[in-house]
């Protein structure tokens, strides 16, 4: 087993979880590390990818996805998997993918010639068992010598059949669904289970580190019986299992005096819509904190800056900040811990990062405790990689 980033930090985490397996640091377009990493793949059964696939817009001039440079890790991703051949692939990447008329060249280029059969989906991380909306589009390849046909997932449909609603008092929340879709009722007391995994919330999947200390709290680690009470969920007792006594990752961010005051108005499940317009103001105590666009109010930058979780309901999208999402009861961002519980990480694996300074290359700049936070929201969620992988077991003859 081994895996490659050109991020130091995210291959840190990766060789402390997985010691037993290969890490290739660098960048896969440079001859050497390409070459480190085909030598330690030859054998593989699957490869797995995530490359970034920007160049959406060159389809309107009828060019070639893959020959935009700024594809040039998709083109590394076909590539390696036209050089190694494995039995089976599979590339996720974000669902615009799927909205920007690029498919067909997409299963074109993954087919390599005929090679592999190759089938796309787009699939939600809440429809696996994980506490948050996650849209993703997932293509999977056999190889034609299979002569099989590649899976397709099916999770609950929870995604498209429940959500908030929003009373015209905008005082609360409340969790409705689609009568007209069948069965969404039952995804309801499958919801409202804590002792269900098939949909999890986030209650259910962070109710029991709520001892976290508040904003500011800067120890990164402490004695897990000082974090973390007994599991109220099917979700919490499989994230805990095997924890240790130590709980890493539990620091939390400090939150300005602005943020404090804007989130006391705001409901859990709530957003900045739910701001009165004197809450609106760019600057509310006199402290002067970020860019100031100077027009005396929030930008649209700020927008998805204030969203309070609702505890019966999974997540929103996490990004790769502290801000995108805060506490439901608290009055505080999340810490490390409660965002890798959102992606479905056990609380056994850890985050770091580089012990070395200064400039590397792939680092990027802003701190140990932002790469962290980048590192979560910049990952698959292992819930929905466990179901793809299974799918792909269920399939692969051994």
């Amino acid at each position: 087993m081994a895996g490659s980033d050109i991020d130091p930090d995210a291959c840190a985490t990766y060789r402390l979880n997985f010691p037993e397996a290969e890490t290739v640091w660098g960048d896969l377009r440079q001859p050497g590390t390409h070459a480190a990493l085909v030598d330690q793949a030859r054998a593989v059964d699957v490869v797995a990818g995530g490359p970034p696939c920007q160049g959406f817009s060159q389809v309107r001039n009828h060019a070639r996805l893959i020959d935009d440079p700024k594809n040039s890790l998709y083109r590394e991703f076909v590539q390696l998997v036209g050089q190694l051949e494995p039995r089976a692939f599979v590339m996720e990447n974000v669902p615009g993918m799927a909205q920007m008329g690029v498919l067909e060249q997409v299963e074109a280029d993954l087919s390599c010639g005929g090679r592999y059969v190759v089938h796309p989906m787009v699939l939600d991380a809440a429809d696996f068992g994980v506490p948050q909306t996650r849209k993703r589009i997932v293509f999977i390849g056999f190889h034609h010598d299979l002569k099989l046909t590649p899976p397709h997932l099916v999770g609950t449909g929870a995604s498209a059949a429940i959500a908030l609603g929003r009373p015209l008092d905008a005082t609360q929340r409340s969790v409705r669904y689609s009568p007209e879709l069948d069965g969404a009722g039952d995804l309801l007391d499958w919801l409202a289970d804590p002792w269900d995994e098939r949909i999890v919330t986030v209650e259910q999947a962070l109710g029991d580190l709520a001892r976290l200390e508040p904003s500011g709290y800067k120890r990164d680690s402490r004695p897990a019986s000082d974090v973390r009470g007994e599991p109220a969920s099917a979700y919490q007792k499989v994230m805990s299992d095997g924890g240790g006594d130590v709980l890493h990752n539990v620091a939390v961010p400090r939150i300005n005096a602005d943020t404090r005051a804007r989130l006391r108005a705001i409901p859990p499940g709530g957003n900045y819509l739910d701001l009165p317009e004197a809450l609106t103001a760019r600057y509310l105590t006199g402290l002067r904190w970020g860019q100031d666009n100077g027009s005396g109010v929030l930008s649209r930058k700020h927008f998805y800056a204030y969203r309070r979780l609702h505890p019966a309901i999974w997540s929103w999208t996490l990004n790769t900040k502290a801000d995108s999402v805060y506490h439901w009861r608290a009055e505080r961002s999340l810490s490390v811990r409660e965002f890798a519980r959102l992606q479905s990480f056990p609380d056994r694996y850890v985050f770091t990062t580089d012990e070395r300074r200064g400039e590397l290359l792939g680092r990027i700049d802003g701190g140990a405790a932002h790469s962290r936070y980048r590192q979560v929201g910049n990952a698959v969620p292992p819930l929905m990689a466990r179901a793809i992988a299974q799918a792909i077991d269920e399939v692969l003859p051994a």
